[in-house]
């Protein structure tokens, strides 16, 4: 599929990340400008590099082969991510910024130990815990993403085509810090957002418009309707995809995002810029699958695989030289994404580990810490990216479960309780933890996604917890 020109335009990408990486090497000098870029980051940066961090290889790759499979049905996925991700700047993110610095933390595990006043650690340790379990099978989906993309365009094995994609990631995340994933993810949503508005919109016109959409749907059996009255089953469905949602009062490397920015005011600016993008780049992911239906009339012409539809719709409607560029676009999205939780967990190795080992260790010593942590999850990572046959969107699906279901009721209500014993957040942390973990090994997942009963029982635990059992003796401790 490769040729010269793409390539050419495709290395020149990835030189320039790098050197980004190089760059802020010589800015970094502490482990708070490696793991928070020392809070001092403006509304655009924010704004972007949030949402590119969030809308991984899955945004060009698995939600369009999604709807390329099965059609419209799956824009409720949208409608839950869009609310979501709203929610979550409005509610979320000032309270967190303000918090964070108040109690002098930069990682969600220290926050909520130190807020709550876990001495002992519990919460931190087992926070720390969740975050490289289920941010190292988050880091596989974009290897796997990136594998699928060098492979395509490169026409290598794809075991050599993760390692080339995973290479150039660890890159400039190991040199940069914070600091370079957030410019280069700012660099990425640019590209990212300029690739899913001309794609579709190419496809649509070269597909035969809304009648060759129309007439491929039919001989393909889809509808376009998001609702074909399945019953149970697709109601079911329907409360999975808007559930989505649910999942960002609990990501790491998106709450981040808000604990690094200079200020309330550049948050309130940042929410608007991160709507704008996130609405867009959304519908465009949809419009890809749609049209793309038009294009290839049979999943065989992408060689039986569906996620690749972005990749071939470029192939096949661009010159090489724009190609590259859109290209670019998918690495964009796979790249901003691996960086933030390669680095979010680096920072949870230094912050809530090795500090916590070595209490007079030097800022020199925790960064490099980070940096051999990168490493470390990244061969992992790679390791269970090897399997080709593996699917973006699921693996993607459950990472983002395990995050939501476990951290999501612990946030809000750790930022909106004056008084909470960390006891009843622990508590339910881990009873979301085993529902997560359950809910998807008994096969429960293809009836009704797992966030939704991990994220409600973890909320009830902590409420009941608090309530009955160590609110109470809290109180009654203090009156003795």
């Amino acid at each position: 599929m490769a040729k010269m020109e793409t390539l050419v335009t495709f290395g020149i990408y990835l030189i320039f990340l790098m050197g980004v990486g190089v760059y802020f090497y010589k800015k970094t000098t502490s482990s708070e400008d490696y793991i928070i870029g020392g809070r001092g980051l403006g509304s655009w940066v924010t704004a972007l590099s949030a949402q590119a961090s969030d809308m991984s290889g899955w945004l060009l790759m698995g939600l369009p082969g999604a709807v390329y499979l099965s059609g419209m049905s799956q824009i409720w996925v949208i409608v839950g991510l869009a609310l979501g991700t709203y929610l979550n700047w409005r509610f979320v993110a000032t309270k967190l910024r303000v918090q964070t610095e108040e109690t002098d933390t930069m990682t969600i595990p220290n926050f909520l130990s130190k807020k709550l006043g876990d001495e002992k650690g519990y919460i931190r340790i087992f926070s720390a815990m969740v975050i490289l379990f289920f941010f190292t099978i988050y880091s596989a989906s974009g290897l796997v993403a990136a594998g699928k993309l060098f492979e395509s365009i490169l026409g290598i094995d794809y075991k050599v085509a993760v390692l080339i994609g995973g290479f150039t990631i660890i890159f400039y995340t190991f040199m940069g810090g914070y600091l370079a994933c957030c410019w280069t993810d700012f660099f990425q949503g640019g590209i990212m957002f300029f690739a899913i508005i001309v794609v579709p919109a190419v496809a649509y016109f070269h597909g035969g418009g809304i009648d060759g959409i129309e007439m491929a749907m039919q001989t393909r059996n889809i509808s376009l309707r998001i609702f074909n009255g399945g019953g149970t089953a697709e109601i079911l469905a329907m409360i999975s995809s808007i559930a989505w949602g649910l999942g960002y009062f609990g990501q790491p490397h998106i709450l981040v995002r808000f604990m690094s920015v200079k200020s309330i005011k550049e948050l309130v600016k940042a929410r608007r810029i991160a709507m704008i993008w996130v609405v867009i780049s959304l519908i465009g992911a949809i419009a890809v699958g749609i049209t793309g239906i038009a294009v290839f009339t049979s999943v065989s012409e992408l060689n039986g695989d569906s996620e690749k539809i972005f990749i071939y719709l470029i192939a096949k409607l661009f010159n090489p030289w724009v190609g590259g560029v859109l290209l670019a676009a998918i690495l964009s999205a796979i790249m901003s994404t691996i960086d933030s939780q390669l680095l979010v967990s680096s920072s949870t190795l230094t912050e809530d580990f090795y500090r916590y080992i070595k209490k007079d260790a030097s800022e020199k010593e925790k960064i490099w810490t980070g940096r051999i942590g990168i490493i470390v999850i990244s061969v992992v990572a790679y390791a269970l990216a090897l399997n080709p046959s593996a699917k973006v969107l699921s693996m993607v699906a459950y990472a983002w479960a395990g995050f939501g279901g476990v951290f999501g009721p612990a946030v809000l209500m750790t930022l909106y309780s004056k008084k909470l014993h960390w006891k009843s957040v622990f508590t339910g942390m881990i009873a979301g933890t085993i529902t997560i973990i359950l809910w998807k090994h008994l096969g429960y997942g293809e009836y009704l996604y797992e966030i939704i009963p991990a994220f409600i029982f973890n909320g009830a635990v902590i409420y009941i917890a608090e309530k009955s059992f160590f609110g109470i003796t809290e109180k009654n401790l203090v009156k003795n």
